[in-house]
């Protein structure tokens, strides 16, 4: 199993729409090969278990990043066809806004 992983680096596309970027835009970061029995022995352990395997020093995910490839992974293992799979993920999502003050701590007298 092969993951490759590809960034958008130039500053002037970080604010075009996601719908408008074309493979040109993504620049290649690196490339991680993987052993399937190491993945398949990490599908029957668990999901911690198989986030953990495909983490490496060269490409280590944030948790909800490494999440959805290790539930594309594991879909990918357990189908009988020679598949592959394009997993986008823009940081925009992960920034939430809350508008709201924090009111869970209580002012003290």
């Amino acid at each position: 199993m092969t993951i490759s992983e590809y960034a958008i680096i130039e500053k002037d596309l970080k604010k075009v729409a996601t719908s408008m970027l074309q493979k040109a835009s993504f620049s290649f970061l690196c490339t991680e090969t993987y052993k399937s029995e190491k993945i398949t022995d990490s599908i029957a352990r668990g999901m911690n278990d198989l986030v953990a395997a495909i983490r490496t020093d060269n490409m280590f995910p944030i948790e909800p990043y490494a999440t959805r490839i290790a539930e594309s992974v594991k879909v990918l293992f357990d189908s009988a066809d020679d598949n592959s799979v394009e997993l986008f993920f823009d940081d925009v999502d992960l920034v939430a806004i809350n508008k709201e003050p924090n009111l869970t701590a209580a002012a003290k007298p």
